[in-house]
């Protein structure tokens, strides 16, 4: 299936967490874990419009790996994956390799 985000949207495969402390202790399927802060942009969409109906182009592209905000996106599954669904406000930074 393909998604094509509309507006300021971005779709984002989120990192994933790891399964072992620091000190090697492997955490169960079971134990509740903190949602994850980082993934890769795999789609945008064009850009917020203005009043004026002028698009603003979003600063992020595929591929980029960004930080985003804990609580702001939206998660949702696409077979069987799990994917985040955000606004260009809740990109916090591009991560640079």
């Amino acid at each position: 299936m393909k998604i094509k985000p509309l507006a300021d949207y971005i779709l984002i495969e989120p990192f994933s967490q790891e399964e072992k402390t620091e000190s090697g202790i492997l955490l169960p399927q079971t134990a509740e874990k903190e949602k994850p802060e980082q993934g890769k942009v795999i789609a945008v969409g064009p850009g917020k419009k203005t009043s004026s109906g002028k698009v603003i182009p979003i600063d992020v592209k595929v591929g980029d790996k960004v930080i985003f905000t804990k609580y702001g996106p939206t998660e949702i599954e696409i077979d069987g994956k799990e994917y985040l669904i955000a606004r260009e406000d809740d990109i916090l930074a591009v991560i640079e390799d």
